[in-house]
């Protein structure tokens, strides 16, 4: 179960990231609302991780949460915010993914 929930708190830090972005393209009223947001789903995000690592090894969980959400930030820049892509962006993106899902089948 805290797999699920590690997961769900990488998916918060995506969003953080993505309210940032949002809030940098925004003015005035719309910019703190954007601002609240990151507020808002960075709280959830640690919170969910601090109750992810009461059972999943540290450095195994951080860098799974991390990874979700380096792999999400990139993929929502190049989807919403228009990123630029090449071959090796893409190549170690799939890097990340694959050593995210080694981290998680090598944890005990």
């Amino acid at each position: 179960m805290n797999w699920i929930i590690l997961i769900i708190a990488g998916v918060f830090e995506v969003a953080f990231a993505f309210s940032l972005g949002k809030a940098k393209e925004a003015t005035g009223t719309e910019a703190y609302l954007w601002y609240t947001s990151f507020f808002i789903c960075s709280l959830i995000s640690f919170a969910l991780l601090i109750k992810a690592m009461q059972t999943i090894p540290i450095g195994t969980g951080y860098a799974v949460w991390t990874g979700i959400g380096a792999v999400g930030t990139v993929l929502v820049g190049i989807y919403v915010f228009k990123d630029p892509t090449s071959f090796w962006r893409v190549f170690f993106i799939v890097t990340l993914i694959a050593s995210i899902i080694g981290l998680k089948v090598v944890s005990h």
